[in-house]
This record gives structure tokens, sequence and C-alpha cells, in this order.
């Protein structure tokens, strides 16, 4: 089976497999994220069609608000 990283850990890949789709397989649900799918940002609106493809790096940081 395909596998791409995410953040350094391994994760099957689907045929299909969205940033969304990545994002729910890891739990992830905190509300200020950036992607990046093999260094390219990916922008919040195109999360639920922008494709990850097999063996994919995938990067996720998480974003802190404050004042």
């Amino acid at each position: 089976m395909a596998q791409i990283t995410v953040n350094g850990q391994q994760l099957e890949w689907e045929e299909g497999m969205t940033v969304n789709r990545v994002l729910e397989k890891m739990n992830y649900s905190w509300r200020l994220l950036v992607i990046k799918v093999n260094g390219t940002l990916i922008k919040k609106e195109a999360w639920n069609e922008s494709k990850v493809p097999p063996g994919a790096e995938v990067s996720v940081f998480h974003l802190l608000s404050g004042g």
C-alpha cells in the first residue's frame, strides 16, 4: 500500500485523498492550521478539493494567536 508522511509520521494513502481527509485521519481539529503538501502551501478554502498524491510529504503547522 502507498503511504504519505505527515509531520514525520507514516499514514496509509487512500485513492482520492484530500487535505481534509488527512486532517481527519490524523485527528487534527485545531482551527488555525497551515498545511503544505510537498512544500506547496494549500489555502484553507482548497483543503476539501486539494488531492494529496501517494508518497507526499505533508506538513501541518499549528498557529497560535494572542495579544
